[in-house]
């Protein structure tokens, strides 16, 4: 469907039913307006042809923080907050895409394939790692134009790069595989390619709950093979808002800091001859203790430690939302943000100590007044956010109160949104 006909639908509301599903009623004017500018962008650049729109949201870790790698369990969920492309097929063989934010376009021809090229901006470098990826699945591919518009906050711990590489794994499945690569498979494809084409040894986490949609409960203990199940659940209407706080914070030179977890984990793992501390006996990890220690440091084995207990707590957390218990899921959140903290490490960088921004939100959360929620480090955490669960009587004067220290719009609540990776209008 070209430009006219698709702007026609928009204006007209014959697409509110799509947008309001996705987004919620109190921003369908505002998502109507992104959609009807990116058509507009994608003719300026490549002309009026046959338009289709991929959505791919972003992810909130709810529970199971930095257990993937090592083949835990996780629990998290699909968000309001997505990356959004307009595409059509390119018979030329090159993939050009247009992103909101970049100045020019990021070009890829898919005959060249090979890993990351010197000074490659990250964006081409992940194109080429999606497009590889298919080819050694053997999944065919081909060139397409994009424009791409991402309202998932970079650097907040909502997975920006999962839902940016499951949104062009599923273009490429939607152009020229008939839309038949599966949710794990456009998660595993996405991993793998920011593993070897960005060299970030992230798990596998972010690209499923971004591929699955809604509240997911993954088991990783098969490599490749992740078990989930869907939860169905909704916190606010259990009286509570789920909300991310921007701390302003930066996560571009904390890779080190990142690599380190996977890294040290598997190093207690490796001295049992295993390859991941799911496979560990706790007990017998527990006795030798005093050698690990010795060995690799206290902090490998406090983050073993935290990914023993983290296991435990996910298992608790999916069987108190699935009992309608709140109270027990919200203790649950505060233990697991409490091992973060203490164990796993990951509040703040080591490198800069006088800059603890995630640590000061946490602090200033527990101490708002008749606070009874849970707070934690979100994500990969060092920098970045903190995710909050507010009494929804109290948002209004929790948003004042935290925008008083970190700035205007540094709270954004998030809803749960059901669907994952999906082709928003349906030919």
């Amino acid at each position: 469907m070209r430009r006219d006909d698709q702007i026609s639908l928009l204006e007209n509301d014959k697409r509110r039913d799509a947008l309001v599903d996705l987004y919620g009623e109190e921003v369908y004017e505002i998502q109507k307006e992104r959609y009807i500018a990116l058509i507009e962008r994608f003719v300026s650049l490549f002309g009026d042809e046959d338009l289709r729109f991929v959505s791919s949201p972003g992810r909130t870790e709810l529970g199971g923080n930095h257990t993937d790698h090592n083949h835990g369990k996780v629990v998290a969920a699909s968000i309001q907050l997505d990356s959004l492309a307009v595409v059509s097929t390119c018979s030329e063989g090159l993939v050009r895409l247009w992103s909101e934010g970049f100045p020019d376009l990021f070009t890829v021809d898919i005959e060249t394939l090979d890993r990351k090229q010197d000074n490659e901006h990250a964006t081409t470098a992940l194109i080429r790692g999606i497009l590889a990826v298919f080819k050694a699945k053997g999944l065919s591919i081909g060139g397409f134009n994009a424009c791409i518009s991402s309202d998932v906050l970079i650097g907040s711990g909502l997975s920006s790069s999962a839902s940016i590489e499951v949104l062009l794994g599923k273009i490429l499945g939607l152009l020229y595989n008939n839309d038949a690569v599966g949710t794990v498979d456009l998660a595993l494809i996405g991993q793998k390619a920011e593993n070897e084409f960005l060299n970030k040894p992230c798990g596998l986490m972010d690209q499923v709950a971004c591929a699955h949609g809604g509240i997911v409960a993954i088991d990783f203990g098969e490599p490749g093979k992740p078990e989930i199940e869907s939860v169905s659940y909704s916190f606010e209407e259990n009286g509570y808002k789920l909300v991310v706080i921007d701390t302003g914070g930066d996560h571009i030179d904390l890779t080190d800091d990142y690599a380190a977890i996977p890294r040290e984990m598997k190093s207690i793992a490796e001295a049992f001859g295993k390859e991941a501390c799911r496979s560990l006996d706790g007990q017998e990890f527990i006795i030798k203790i005093p050698d690990l220690s010795a060995r690799f440091g206290d902090r490998a084995v406090l983050r073993a430690l935290h990914f023993f207990e983290e296991n435990k707590r996910v298992e608790n957390m999916v069987t108190s939302l699935k009992k309608n218990d709140i109270g027990a899921y919200l203790g649950y959140v505060r233990d697991s943000g409490n091992s973060s903290f203490k164990f796993l490490q990951n509040v703040y960088t080591s490198k800069y100590v006088s800059t603890q921004k995630v640590s000061l939100a946490i602090g200033l959360t527990e101490i708002f007044e008749n606070f009874d929620g849970a707070v934690r480090v979100h994500g990969g955490g060092f920098a970045g956010t903190v995710q909050v669960y507010i009494k929804k009587e109290l948002y209004n004067q929790y948003r004042q109160y935290m925008e008083h220290f970190f700035g205007p719009r540094s709270v954004t609540p998030l809803k749960i949104r059901q669907k994952g990776a999906i082709e928003v209008f349906q030919k």
